[in-house]
């Protein structure tokens, strides 16, 4: 991120067309490992069917129409005349349920790929409820009240609020299923980047004075949110054990 300081937002697009390349090459892997697995194992392949879905779904049509109605969502937020620290919060949350509803759908079409939701799977439930409340949207709510945090406070621009969210996503998808996952970190970056970008793209520039990020800012926004989502624990606790839950319960996504 060594431009980042000298030229925040032409680094930030440096970054997004290398991490945007990086995505093609995962996709590209995830056809190719569909394809040539074939029969010969129906769990794997059928996840990978569910990650070349997601990604065509959320990241792929997602992710155009992110860029092509930036003006119109713009224009939306003006109109709703709400706070926009809270009107950020809420449409981050509402794309969250967007991203985990293709998501869960994708686990539910298990059998259409060859398998079954109890083996092949890349969300923690077939039941949407018990996935949003007890395993993703509701520990993301924390994060995104962060991000509202910084926000006010300093002048991120909203390629560079995608990247961030990415890194978090991603270091959060290698600390529940292992360092591995490092190695999916163009769907990740992505996955998780979509949810916020729209959102910090349309915070109006007037009516806040924030400052210019400096390096140690772009550091602390990956790791700020965990920390919010840490202080935000008892009451997610009791969410996760009040929510709709069902016999299968699968693994985190």
């Amino acid at each position: 991120m060594s431009e980042i300081g000298s030229s925040p937002r032409r680094g930030a697009k440096l970054l997004l067309r290398i991490f945007a390349g990086i995505s093609c090459c995962n996709f590209v892997f995830a056809v190719f490992m569909a394809l040539a697995i074939g029969d010969h194992n129906p769990r794997q392949r059928a996840v990978f069917c569910m990650a070349i879905g997601l990604m065509l779904l959320w990241i792929g049509i997602g992710g155009f129409l992110s860029h092509h109605l930036r003006c119109q969502f713009r224009s939306l937020a003006q109109r709703l005349n709400l706070p926009w620290p809270l009107l950020f919060v809420i449409a981050c949350t509402v794309l969250a349920l967007i991203e985990e509803a293709i998501a869960t759908s994708m686990t539910n079409l298990a059998p259409a790929f060859g398998s079954n939701s109890r083996e092949a799977f890349i969300t923690a439930s077939t039941n949407y409820l018990d996935v949003v409340l007890g395993h993703s949207v509701i520990y993301f709510v924390p994060m995104f009240i962060a991000w509202a945090w910084l926000l006010k406070r300093y002048n991120f621009d909203s390629i560079s609020v995608l990247l961030l969210f990415g890194f978090t996503g991603t270091l959060m998808e290698m600390s529940f299923s292992g360092p591995q996952h490092i190695a999916e970190i163009g769907l990740w970056m992505f996955v998780y980047g979509l949810m916020v970008f729209l959102p910090a793209d349309a915070i109006p520039p007037n009516p806040r004075e924030a400052k210019t990020p400096r390096f140690q800012h772009y550091v602390m926004a990956v790791f700020l949110p965990f920390l919010f989502m840490i202080l935000s624990g008892p009451p997610l606790v009791l969410i996760h054990h009040l929510r709709p839950s069902t016999t299968q319960t699968l693994a985190a996504h």
